[in-house]
């Protein structure tokens, strides 16, 4: 247990410093201090604190020496704890009460914020339940949990030869925004204020304005199979309304792949898992990763032209470490081929914490069931995985097991990588001073089973600088 020093006198200034402890910073782990304030709920910078305004903390606590990482970030989460946010109930206030008690819960395995995945579905059902689904962290109020950075729409515009679960007869093919616009609602995917419209140079850029989560835009990504209708020629518009592109349920071939990155696609959705496979003559999505492009792209031709996808920086992508989705080697080829762009998802569903056992799911026009039996998830009668009952810590454990990544290699693929994929870096994902206070407190665990390798284990998470979860209490 972590020893606590509080000053003799009450200071209630709200500050808290976390001593005798590791930081994640960068690829290393830091001996260092951290000082988190619940009254603007961000890092301070502790020497100007102490030495520059003299204010000492309302307590210290020594950590033993643990890991101290940033909030984790989870960018594919279909639902968790029995509530699936592609769902539309009879009674609607009831969708809120129990998306935040999936918030609640979610933060005691470390994920301080998310992005909501909404599966393939009727126009009607992504109109209904994205208005719930928008940016939450506004309020900063610590105890409400994970807080959702925008939702995810995986789908309809995906393709039907690689629909996964994802039910063919809801799938669509968009030829203008206007088929956009109809299927999700313009306001969903249109940002309050269009007076100055941010650059649509990349995704990452044009949704770091909403970093800190004054955007009432509750759509962050989109994912879509750019081979299709006029999917390539539309994502600037998307990426010029701060909306990230992903790529996802493809056939697109290489050449399509990385023509939709030189339109401006930063993200590739659970890759190899619902696409072209690679092959040696052509590699598919996959392919886009082996390419060398600076860490920027370029500006814009004089001419109005889209720069040549040799000169785009490499997507981010997407990997579902559970040991169903992919092989082991699998995953490590993926992270060697970009280590840069790894961001690891778990792509749950609702059965996370539930029982093994028959589970509805409402599949675009219908209801379908998923059979849990252990950690696989299968759509009834079809033998086809319906997502993971894995949580994210899981998925980092196997990454370390799995592809001699250190520590900090592997949690960077939870925090720091999928903040600038969301354009949200400085402000999520970070240690330093001036972002949010969302941290979680690890230790090391000794698996003494087969390979006895090292796990790490959730014992605090913290938010807005305050604690809201410590395990065992």
């Amino acid at each position: 247990m972590p020893s606590v020093i509080r000053a003799a006198a009450p200071r209630n200034n709200g500050i808290t410093k976390l001593t005798n402890c590791r930081l994640v910073r960068g690829d290393a782990l830091v001996w260092d201090d951290v000082w988190v304030s619940s009254a603007t709920g961000k890092i301070l910078r502790s020497q100007a604190a102490f030495y520059d305004e003299l204010i000492m903390p309302d307590e210290t606590i020594n950590l033993g020496g643990r890991i101290v990482a940033p909030g984790f970030i989870e960018c594919q989460l279909n639902g968790a704890y029995g509530f699936n946010f592609s769902t539309v109930l009879d009674d609607m206030t009831q969708y809120g009460k129990q998306l935040r008690d999936l918030n609640r819960k979610l933060a005691q395995t470390g994920v301080t914020s998310y992005i909501p995945t909404v599966t393939s579905q009727t126009s009607h059902l992504y109109k209904t339940v994205l208005p719930h689904l928008g940016p939450s962290g506004g309020p900063r109020h610590p105890h409400s949990g994970a807080e959702s950075l925008g939702a995810h729409l995986e789908g309809p515009f995906l393709n039907p030869t690689k629909n996964g679960v994802h039910n063919p007869s809801v799938l669509r093919t968009a030829l203008s925004m206007t088929d956009l616009e109809d299927m999700y609602g313009a306001t969903n995917i249109t940002p309050p204020t269009t007076s100055s419209p941010p650059s649509s140079s990349s995704s990452s850029s044009s949704s770091s304005s909403s970093s800190s989560n004054t955007s009432t835009m509750p759509v962050k990504m989109i994912t879509i199979a750019p081979e299709l209708g006029a999917m390539t020629a539309l994502i600037p518009a998307l990426a010029a309304r701060g909306i990230i592109v992903s790529i996802g349920h493809s056939e697109a071939t290489y050449e399509e792949a990385s023509a939709a990155v030189a339109r401006g696609a930063t993200m590739i959705t659970h890759l190899f898992n619902a696409m072209r496979p690679l092959h040696h003559r052509n590699p598919g999505v996959f392919g886009v990763l082996g390419k060398q492009h600076p860490p920027h792209p370029p500006p814009p031709r004089r001419d109005g032209g889209v720069a040549d996808a040799e000169a785009e920086r490499r997507p981010y992508f997407g990997v579902i470490a559970d040991g169903i989705h992919l092989h082991p080697a699998t995953v490590k080829i993926a992270w060697r081929a970009h280590p840069a762009g790894l961001v690891l998802v778990t792509d749950a569903m609702h059965m996370v914490g539930l029982p093994d056992g028959r589970y509805v799911w409402w599949n675009g026009e219908g209801e379908d069931y998923i059979v849990k039996k252990g950690g696989v998830l299968e759509l009834e009668g079809s033998g086809v995985i319906a997502g993971s009952s894995t949580t994210l810590i899981t998925c980092i454990n196997n990454f370390l097991a799995w592809t001699g990544a250190t520590i900090p290699q592997a949690l960077l693929a939870v925090t720091a990588t999928p903040a600038a994929m969301l354009g949200v870096q400085g402000v999520k994902g970070s240690l330093d001073a001036g972002a949010d206070a969302d941290l979680v407190v690890l230790s090391e665990e000794t698996d003494a089973s087969g390979e006895r390798r090292t796990n790490l284990v959730v014992d605090e998470v913290w938010k807005f600088g305050a604690r809201i979860f410590e395990r065992g209490v």
